[in-house]
């Protein structure tokens, strides 16, 4: 058997790479716009609830990019009580395979990786789905995913007013100045859901609840937003999805996959079926479906993350850390 050898990516490594915004989302969109091709392969995936006392669980994603020929998998953690031990509440290594032969070609810290290609789903989302002019921001939850949401969503839009809110006061003010700092304009942290969602032109929720609570109300909601709920367990109100002119999501198989997610009761119950959504955002993105059609459209996008996207991202950052030379090599065979 031939010498084979691994790639392997730190987080520092990842770090050291210094990624642009338009490098993540060029990768993102890229990765979309392969699945609305039909060029990709998404299995459903998989959870662990490893002991339900540890309040925390495992995703394991699995996917195949063909225009790469990269097949990948993803082992994410996410556990709520990470902050009081100072680790951050997802973790994650991601698994890079050559799809002809199957050989194993990188490990590559994913931890970055997967707050990046969240918060690139959702400004990628927003860019087809926002309406024209989008001036308000709100945004709740100060996870790491959270700082990416904010981050490239104003890349593209470049917001007249940022709100934020998150369950702990000490977290969302930090997020807040973090926030205020990289992006060179005021970031308010306000107390309530409502101060912080009501009247604005995109609407995020990337909370962290433990159990579902409808805090996230309908009514908060005006005629052409774009909201976009990705909480692990679900905030919404039942008569959200009433008032939208369109649902968009990543993937309908994921939507039916697992216990988690925002529109978990809406999908069960079957107040949102495949029939009733507008369709998944990478056939949007590949300009085999219309995006937003009006500024009146209230328009809905669920995504619950994309082994793909994961993937996609992982291969950028191989190919940049091979063309710095940066990362380490580790024999296989």
């Amino acid at each position: 058997m031939p010498e084979i050898n691994l790639r392997y990516l730190s987080g520092h490594d990842v770090a050291a790479l210094e990624l642009t915004n338009e490098e993540i989302l060029d990768a993102i969109e890229g990765s979309l716009a392969a699945q609305g091709r039909g060029e990709t392969v998404v299995e459903p995936r998989m959870h662990l609830v490893a002991d339900k006392a540890f309040r925390g669980h495992f995703n394991v994603l699995r996917g195949y990019i063909a225009p790469l020929g990269v097949a990948g998998v993803k082992v994410v953690s996410d556990y709520i009580d990470n902050w009081q031990r100072d680790l951050p509440s997802e973790m994650a290594l991601v698994n890079l395979f050559d799809a002809r032969t199957g050989t194993p070609t990188a490990i590559i810290d994913a931890t970055a990786i997967t707050e990046m290609r969240t918060g690139a789903v959702t400004a990628i989302g927003a860019k087809y789905l926002a309406p024209s002019k989008p001036r308000r921001l709100g945004h709740i939850g100060a996870r790491g995913t959270a700082y990416w949401n904010v981050r490239l969503l104003d890349h593209l839009f470049d917001f007249e007013e940022i709100r934020v809110h998150s369950r702990r006061p000490e977290s969302q003010r930090a997020f807040a100045e973090k926030l205020t700092a990289d992006l060179g304009k005021p970031v308010t942290a306000v107390d309530t859901w409502q101060d912080c969602l009501e009247g604005a032109d995109i609407m995020v929720e990337a909370s962290r609840l433990d159990t579902p609570t409808e805090l996230f109300k309908t009514s908060w909601v005006k005629p052409g937003a774009l909201v976009i709920p990705y909480g692990t367990v679900s905030s919404v109100e039942d008569d959200l999805t009433d008032i939208m002119t369109k649902i968009v999501v990543d993937d309908w198989g994921q939507c039916l996959i697992g216990p988690f997610g925002c529109l978990r009761r809406h999908i069960d119950s079957g107040r949102v079926t495949q029939e009733s959504i507008h369709g998944e955002l990478g056939r949007i993105c590949a300009g085999l479906l219309p995006g937003r059609e009006s500024d009146e459209e209230t328009i809905l996008l669920w995504h619950r993350g994309l082994s793909t996207s994961d993937i996609a991202l992982a291969h950028a950052m191989l190919t940049k850390a091979d063309r710095l030379g940066i990362g380490h090599t580790l024999p296989y065979a």
